[in-house]
C-alpha cells in the first residue's frame, strides 16, 4: 500500500451543530415532529436559534463526527468539507482541528453561509434535527485531489452529500483515485429518506465502487426495497465485500465475504442523547479495520464507543474513547 499519513480521509457535510434541550411542548409549538430531520432555510434557522438557549456549538456532520471519534481513539483522520467565511465556519474549523482531525479544505470565499443543524434534545433522549445546508453541499471534484486520497488507507463518504451533482462527481473522482492508489472506499448510507431519494444511483455506486458499507436496518431495507432483513443481507452481501448493519438494541450484523458475525448491543450507563450513535459506531469500526483487527473486534469497538456517546449529551466524547474501548484495543 505504501506509506500513508492518515488512516481515513472523510468527505462529508461540514455543519455546526447547535444543541439545546427542549420539552415536547416546544416541539409542538414549533410544529416539529420528534425524532425527525427536516431541511430548513437560513431564515428558519435564525428563528429557531433565537427561540432556544443553545447549550453547545460544535463542528458536526455525520462523517466529521466519525473522524473526531477516530482521532479520539488514536487514529489518524483527515476531512474534506465546505464552510463559509463566517463565525460558524471559524467555529467548525477551530473545533475540528482541536480534536486532532486535519481539515484539508479552504474556506469558500463566496456563496452560502456555513451550514448549521439545530439539534433539539428532549427528556427521552430523542433528537429532532433542523438543518440548513448552506455551504456544505457545495463540495465538488475540485476539492479532491490524488495526493489527498493516496495519503489515507481508505476514504469514507457520507450519503447525505449525494443530493447535488458536484458532490456526486467528487465521490466518483475520490473512489476512482482511491482504487487507483490501492485504497479502500467506505460509504455510509446516512438515512433511509436519503436512500429512498437516490436508490438507483446508490445501488450502482455500491456495486461498482464501495468496499465497505455502513447502514442501519431501515437503510438497507430501503436500498433493496424488501421487508425482511435476511433478504436484504443476501443481496447486500453479493454487492459489497464488507458490510456493517446496525440494529439499535439488537446489535450489529457484520458481513465480509464468507463471514457473518453478530455483535450484541451494550447497555448504556444512562440514555442521554442518541445524537451521533451511528457516526461513532463507524469511528470505532473504521479504527479497528484500519489497524487490521478482526471483523468482530472492529465491530465491538464500534459498539462500545457508540454506547458511550448515547450516555452523554452531544456527539463529542467526554471520556477518552481509548479508555472506553480498552478491552478491545491492542
Amino acid at each position: 500500500m505504501g506509506d500513508v499519513k492518515f488512516d481515513v480521509l472523510g468527505i462529508g457535510n461540514a455543519i455546526v451543530d447547535v444543541l439545546a434541550r427542549v420539552d415536547d411542548a416546544f416541539l409542538d409549538q414549533e410544529g416539529l415532529t420528534k425524532g425527525t430531520m427536516a431541511l430548513i432555510d437560513s431564515d428558519r434557522a435564525a428563528e429557531l436559534y433565537t427561540a432556544i438557549e443553545p447549550e453547545r456549538e460544535l463542528s458536526g456532520g455525520s462523517v466529521a463526527n466519525t473522524m473526531v471519534g477516530l482521532a479520539n481513539l488514536g487514529g489518524r483522520a483527515s476531512f474534506i468539507g465546505k464552510v463559509g467565511c463566517d463565525r460558524l465556519g471559524e467555529i467548525f474549523r477551530t473545533e475540528l482541528t482541536q480534536t486532532g482531525v486535519h481539515f484539508l479544505t479552504p474556506d469558500a470565499q463566496s456563496g452560502p453561509a456555513t451550514a448549521q443543524c439545530v439539534v433539539l434534545v428532549t427528556r427521552d433522549a430523542q433528537r429532532t434535527m433542523n438543518t440548513f445546508l448552506g455551504a456544505c453541499v457545495h463540495v465538488g471534484p475540485d476539492d479532491v485531489d490524488a495526493e489527498m486520497v493516496a495519503d489515507a488507507k481508505m476514504i469514507y463518504l457520507e450519503g447525505y452529500l449525494w443530493d447535488l451533482a458536484p458532490a456526486k462527481e467528487a465521490f466518483l473522482k475520490a473512489a476512482s483515485l482511491a482504487h487507483d492508489a490501492g485504497r479502500e472506499v467506505a460509504l455510509s448510507l446516512s438515512d433511509a429518506f436519503c436512500v429512498n431519494r437516490h436508490r438507483e444511483s446508490f445501488l450502482e455506486f455500491v456495486k461498482k465502487h464501495v468496499d465497505l458499507l455502513f447502514a442501519n436496518e431501515d437503510e438497507v431495507l430501503a436500498l433493496y426495497q424488501v421487508g425482511a432483513l435476511e433478504e436484504a443481507i443476501t443481496q447486500v452481501a453479493a454487492d459489497c465485500r464488507t458490510v456493517a448493519i446496525t440494529r439499535g438494541a439488537e446489535g450489529v450484523v457484520l458481513l465480509s465475504e464468507d463471514q457473518r458475525h453478530h455483535v450484541p448491543a451494550e447497555v448504556p450507563r444512562q440514555l442521554e442523547d442518541t445524537t451521533g450513535a451511528g457516526d461513532l459506531f463507524a469511528a470505532g469500526f473504521l479504527y479497528g479495520h484500519a489497524q487490521g483487527l478482526p471483523l468482530p473486534v472492529s465491530g465491538q469497538i464500534g459498539v462500545s464507543v457508540a454506547t458511550e456517546i448515547i450516555s452523554q449529551f452531544g456527539a463529542r466524547p467526554e471520556r477518552p474513547l481509548r479508555e472506553v474501548a480498552a478491552a478491545h484495543l491492542v
